[in-house]
């Protein structure tokens, strides 16, 4: 039997949706699929050598707060590193898995990582910039795989 392939493309910078990529990449390769993952756009910060992303709640009304807070107090300064750091406590006491040790799993388990050389250009990105070892490539880089994929995502 042919081995399964995803494809997932990842568009979104912020803490909270840098999650859904890693998980879902790590746990379809411990499945022995065969995974990739094309960071394009703000995507992108998932492979920087330093992942410093923030959570906003701001344009994210499903988000639940553990006190209920208008929309203009979180948009006040300060407030997405607050909730940043409220969000990753949270996680850790759930014993959910760090964005750095998700990253590092799919590593270890081979999911090839893939950066948008035209967003990379765009931004004026350097290649000093990225983990070592991932690739880069375009549109066409993504569709050779995600075309003979059996599950493709956008995330």
């Amino acid at each position: 039997m042919a081995e399964k392939k995803l494809a997932i493309i990842a568009t979104k910078g912020s803490f909270d949706w840098a999650y859904p990529p890693f998980i879902l990449a790590s746990t379809a390769a411990a499945l022995g699929y065969e995974v990739q993952i094309f960071c394009t756009f703000y995507g992108l910060q998932l492979l920087r050598k330093k992942m410093d992303m923030k959570v906003t709640s701001i344009g994210n009304p499903g988000m639940p707060m553990p006190v209920p807070m208008p929309v203009l107090m979180q948009a006040l300064p300060g407030m997405q590193s607050m909730m940043t750091m409220m969000m990753k406590q949270k996680m850790k006491s759930k014993g959910v898995a760090s964005l750095e040790e998700l990253r590092e799993l799919c590593i270890e388990a081979e999911v090839k990582l893939i950066a948008c050389q035209m967003t990379v250009d765009l931004f004026d990105f350097s290649s000093d910039d990225f983990l070592d070892g991932i690739e880069y490539g375009g549109a066409a880089t993504f569709f050779e795989f995600a075309g003979e994929s059996d599950i493709c995502l956008f995330i």
